[in-house]
């Protein structure tokens, strides 16, 4: 195998070909990841932020009466001020529905093993990952009630301005997963 040596005082440090280009990859994965970071549709959603149904090309801006009462969560994105749509990483996608007149929002990524929590348990009142079968209640900050999930959902709190709704404060949690 080819090495490269580098010279320090006496002493000589030789880096292999394998090691460089390990280096060199992660140089490139934290450059794409800070530009990432200033891409506004991979950003994770900010208050003031609108909510926009997933597939709206019209970028409607969700009001209450959008959200069914006890139906299976609408799957939505976090729109910003200057119109574009934080769809840039899955992580942002949310799950939002409605129990009376209290509306929630939390991310559609299962804390488990990162599946979609897309299911609505109508009697039960709780959201549901299709994949191992994780419940959530909704009514309780996202808190597992049942399956491998390790910790609740992390929640995105709304208000409501000017009859919209409106992302109030950051998600109340890391989003993400712990795969096992």
């Amino acid at each position: 195998p080819i090495t490269i040596c580098y010279h320090r005082s006496r002493m000589a440090q030789r880096v292999s070909r394998r090691d460089a280009l390990l280096g060199g990859l992660g140089m490139i994965a934290v450059s794409g990841y800070a530009r990432a970071q200033d891409d506004p549709a991979a950003a994770r959603p900010k208050p003031g932020d609108l909510l926009v149904r997933d597939g709206d090309d019209r970028k409607t801006p969700l009001t209450l009466a959008d959200v069914p009462l006890d139906a299976k969560p609408l799957v939505a994105w976090a729109l910003d001020p200057s119109g574009v749509i934080r769809n840039g990483s899955r992580f942002n996608r949310l799950v939002i529905g409605r129990l009376g007149d209290d509306v929630f929002a939390f991310t559609a990524i299962c804390t488990h093993d990162g599946c979609d929590v897309t299911d609505w348990l109508k009697d039960e009142h709780l959201l549901s990952c299709p994949c191992h079968y994780s419940k959530f209640d909704p009514k309780d900050g996202g808190r597992v009630k049942d399956g491998p999930a390790p910790r609740a959902l992390p929640q995105l709190p709304l208000s409501v301005t000017d009859g919209k709704l409106v992302v109030a404060a950051p998600f109340t949690s890391k989003v993400g997963f712990e795969s096992q």
